[in-house]
């Protein structure tokens, strides 16, 4: 059989993939603070990397259909918003059968689903077109708040929806900047990424942190992610010592920034964009 070319692959297909290796790197990526990695569960009793890695695949399709409504409907409207919200919402179906009723991936769905839909829709202001996005209202949309978006209210805190909607703020103004700052300085790029997820905990009203923890593992959360670059980073002995006692004391709280690994995914999916289109 002749072998598949690049330029036979879909732009559909190829941000798909690109949406799928992000979730899957930000899941292999270790040491992360009180988050399921190579080592281990972290802080969660009910997952583990293979899991991760079954979710992140079962998304692919999902993706797929986003970044094909943005062609097909070819702008920012309610049309398309509410369109990928319909596929959102089937994708996140199919992630939890896949994990047996595990959420695994749901605030991942949302910011890599607005993303990918952006990406095939403005490829050069993917961030902008997410956020137009963001902010139309989903009239189909379920009416029960989710735990980030109770924990958001309770708190005051920024939740999901307003990080997409003012785009992707620990993204582009913490996340990628670290990540090419840490590369610029020879980090290795594992410890980029480590570099990047500690510069958008340090700022990140993480409402998984506010969930399981309240204010006392948020502020451990920022201060300690702040410690970690400020003695140089994750790759300088004193910056691994630091992280290490970040982990041990989110450990200790049971506080998983699930939130801040779902924006390193949507930042390490934006940093690889020029490869997919």
């Amino acid at each position: 059989m002749r072998a598949l070319k690049l330029h036979e692959i879909s732009l559909a297909d190829r941000l798909a993939d690109r949406a799928v290796d992000a979730l899957i790197d930000e899941a292999d990526l270790s040491p992360k603070p009180a988050l399921v990695d190579r080592r281990g569960n972290g802080a969660h009793s009910d997952l583990h990397l293979g899991l991760m890695h079954a979710s992140a695949l079962s998304l692919w399709p999902m993706f797929k259909e986003m970044a094909e409504a943005a062609l097909e409907f070819g702008e920012v409207g309610l049309p398309l918003r509410e369109a990928l919200g319909r596929i959102g919402r089937e994708g996140e179906q199919a992630m939890l059968t896949t994990t047996h009723g595990v959420n695994t991936h749901r605030g991942a769905i949302w910011a890599l689903g607005l993303l990918t839909a952006a990406a095939a829709l403005e490829p050069r202001a993917v961030t902008l077109t997410a956020a137009k996005l963001a902010l139309l209202n989903d009239r189909y949309a379920p009416q029960p708040l989710s735990h980030g978006a109770q924990v958001a209210q309770r708190y005051g805190a920024r939740g999901a929806r307003e990080e997409a909607q003012l785009g992707f703020p620990s993204v582009m103004q913490r996340g990628l900047p670290q990540l090419h700052k840490s590369r610029e300085q020879n980090a290795g790029e594992q410890n980029a990424r480590l570099d990047a997820l500690l510069a958008i905990m340090t700022d990140l009203a993480d409402t998984c942190v506010l969930y399981r923890a309240g204010t006392e593992g948020l502020h451990a959360m920022q201060h300690g992610a702040q410690a970690v670059l400020d003695a140089g980073g994750s790759a300088t002995l004193a910056g691994r010592r630091q992280l290490h006692a970040l982990d041990q004391q989110l450990l200790a709280l049971n506080a998983s920034p699930g939130g801040a690994a779902d924006l390193l995914a949507a930042c390490l999916f934006i940093d690889r964009l020029d490869g997919a289109l």
